[in-house]
């Protein structure tokens, strides 16, 4: 770290050299990132330059005070530019089956609720729907992108941030679960606090609204501008 902020600083000073150095000591980091979407149709290479678009970003927007290190607050700004390219490029695309999934999904989702008076777990819906979570999670971003966060996670279940990952791969699930932090620690403090009381908690709207002294309506909406800043910034 007391080589990276030495090189920041300079860098950030207008110092070339210095920039060039950090960027090219840090390399490793956005290559490892890159590798997550060779799958997507893209050159590596060409994944690469754009996720040190990221890391120069990283570089000229650190601030010192941040209690964190360089490369954890690199990630999530690495990560944004490949999204985003992948995103605006037009490469992720959704089959019309996993739509129909999707949709499906949602109304064995509503029928639960009515059934049950309260929103399904991930893992209940998924024995449900007969499929696997991740299969789960990505039949419903297909249809409804905030439903794919928006689900109660209990203890037994793991933490939000579990089903954001292939937990196979462990630099994925990292670079994952640090760029949910930094998006979620970047919330308003009021947002925080429902994320940690239902997702972390496992409250549903109408305890969490309670212990908040808003109403049920007020945290669903709230939820959905939650999701909403949260898959941008992912």
């Amino acid at each position: 770290m007391r080589d990276n902020e030495a090189l920041l600083k300079k860098a950030q000073a207008g110092d070339e050299k210095a920039f060039e150095e950090i960027i090219s000591s840090n390399l490793g980091l956005v290559k490892r990132i890159a590798l997550k979407f060779t799958d997507r149709g893209v050159d590596f290479e060409d994944l690469v330059q754009i996720g040190a678009i990221g890391m120069i970003k990283a570089v000229r927007s650190f601030d010192f005070s941040y209690e964190c290190m360089f490369s954890t607050y690199a990630v999530p700004l690495i990560l944004g530019e490949i999204r985003r390219f992948l995103r605006d490029d037009g490469m992720i695309k959704v089959s019309r089956q996993t739509k129909r999934q999707g949709i499906e999904i949602l109304r064995k989702k509503e029928a639960f609720i009515k059934e049950q008076g309260r929103e399904p777990k991930l893992t209940e819906l998924a024995v449900l729907c007969e499929m696997s979570t991740d299969e789960l999670i990505y039949a419903l971003d297909a249809v409804n992108p905030v439903h794919s966060l928006n689900e109660s996670v209990g203890d037994d279940d793991g933490e939000l941030g579990d089903f954001v990952a292939d937990k196979n791969n462990e630099m994925e699930m990292l670079t994952d679960r640090i760029a949910l932090a930094q998006a979620i620690k970047a919330l308003p403090e009021i947002q925080q606090k429902i994320i940690m009381l239902r997702f972390f908690k496992d409250m549903s709207q109408q305890q969490t609204g309670q212990m908040l002294g808003l109403s049920q309506v007020k945290i669903s909406r709230e939820e959905k501008k939650i999701m909403n800043t949260l898959r941008q910034a992912l």
